[in-house]
């Protein structure tokens, strides 16, 4: 088993309004994934982070394999999402894989 933990932070420029927005579309977008995706196990997206926090939010997904986390990065859904909901809001991404 393979974790893949993404963190965002989003655009400096966005509203609060706007980040709350695009973190429940980047939640529902990513979570949608449950079931569509071969070998990804469990999909979480943390939007609610404390103020001490450096980050906007979390993805936290758990893969069958290495192998299932690269089918999954060009996945056409997954590819979907993080093109149309993710990569035009976010400014920093910091990504941690480790096998479980």
């Amino acid at each position: 088993m393979v974790k893949h933990v993404i963190l965002w932070q989003l655009k400096d420029e966005l509203s609060d309004a706007e980040k709350a927005a695009v973190k429940a579309g980047i939640k529902e977008g990513l979570e949608g994934l449950a079931g569509k995706i071969p070998g990804l196990v469990e999909v979480h997206v943390n939007i609610n982070g404390l103020p001490s926090s450096t980050a906007d939010l979390m993805l936290d997904t758990t893969f069958e394999s290495a192998e299932a986390l690269k089918g999954y990065s060009v996945h056409p859904a997954h590819v979907a999402v993080a093109d149309g909901k993710v990569r035009p809001y976010t400014k920093a991404r910091f990504c941690l894989d480790y096998e479980i």
